[in-house]
């Protein structure tokens, strides 16, 4: 049992066996994102026996005391590893904000706040300090911040997530007051790469619908290149028909049928055939039924179910549970 564990459910295991109070402290250093995925991994981590919780333990004190051998090598190293696993290209922003981020600790608090918190502490500031704010936040989240800003600024606020190409330190300097006014503290801050067409597309993948349509329509307006070349990166419902096979099944194992049975209504017959081709006959059959038997669906249900299914397909290539490639490279 202890071997077949992940190594987040092994962490899991480790700090399910301390104490409350230490195993807090273990999680006030971690992330948000790592926070959620050890507690995810916590809540659903059963039948574990004695004996496999001693191994776990055992292998965690004796991976502890081996020496590290790291030194001023180890950014290297991590770049290194990065750039051969995810390729160059997709790899720059986040070895940026690995390598780069370390030192802006300021901006990782604001991804513990409520989205309408975020909105509320840079609804007053330049467009172009809410862009370099949201371009730092996780797509989700940016894309619901986005959604409590006024409408007016939506547009102009996603156009300069799309066009930044690297931040200037006095931009950060900038940005660093913004944050001291919510947050105690200042610190010297270094340049760093955020924003781009790829983040500006995931975080329209999570916009209302109608929504990401009204905000794309007005960045065509002004460069309607642009509104293209963002347009060509969004994840949408029918590139499930894109997603190789093995993917398909991972996404079907945690999307409820009865959302699937909505959300295929009116889809491309691609999707529709990709989706079936990867059950078993009897529930595909199943799906059939229940769709017909379901009747007429109103758009605006099928469309919210068509975002949950994306919603879910996102954390999973977030996590790394799937890959997504081709034209949803930027949905990962």
């Amino acid at each position: 049992m202890a071997e077949s564990l992940t190594g987040v459910q092994r962490a899991a295991v480790v700090l399910l066996s301390l104490g409350e109070q230490q195993a807090a402290e273990v999680l006030k250093h971690m992330s948000a994102k790592e926070v959620q995925k050890l507690g995810l991994a916590m809540t659903s981590v059963s039948g574990v026996s004695r004996d496999d919780v001693a191994r776990v333990i055992d292998q965690f004190v004796e991976t502890l005391s081996q020496p590290s051998g790291l030194g001023p090598g180890a950014d290297e190293y991590v770049r290194a590893v990065l750039v051969q696993a995810l390729g160059e290209e997709r790899a720059n922003s986040l070895i940026d904000r690995i390598l780069q981020g370390r030192n802006t600790s300021g901006l990782d608090t604001l991804k513990w706040m409520e989205p309408r918190a975020i909105a509320d502490l840079v609804r007053n500031e330049h467009p172009q300090i809410i862009a370099i704010v949201m371009a730092h936040l996780d797509s989700d989240q940016a894309a619901e911040v986005l959604k409590c800003l006024p409408e007016r600024v939506r547009a102009d606020v996603l156009l300069r997530i799309a066009t930044l190409d690297g931040i200037p330190p006095n931009a950060l300097n900038e940005l660093n007051d913004v944050m001291a006014r919510q947050f105690a503290g200042a610190q010297n801050l270094k340049s760093s790469s955020v924003g781009g067409v790829r983040v500006a597309a995931n975080i329209l993948n999570f916009m209302d619908s109608g929504q990401d349509e009204a905000i794309l329509g007005a960045i065509g307006e002004i460069d309607g290149e642009l509104g293209v070349r963002i347009r060509d990166l969004m994840f949408v419902f029918d590139n499930l028909a894109e997603v190789d096979d093995r993917a398909m099944q991972a996404i079907l194992r945690e999307v409820p049928n009865d959302r699937l049975a909505i959300a295929l209504r009116g889809a491309d017959p691609k999707v529709r055939e990709k989706i079936t081709s990867n059950m078993s006959q009897r529930a595909a059959q199943i799906l059939v039924e229940d769709m017909e038997a379901r009747g007429p669906v109103r758009l605006a249900e099928v469309e919210a179910a068509q975002k949950e299914i994306l919603g879910i397909v996102r954390r999973m290539a977030d996590g790394g549970a799937i890959q997504l490639a081709a034209k949803a490279e930027a949905f990962v």
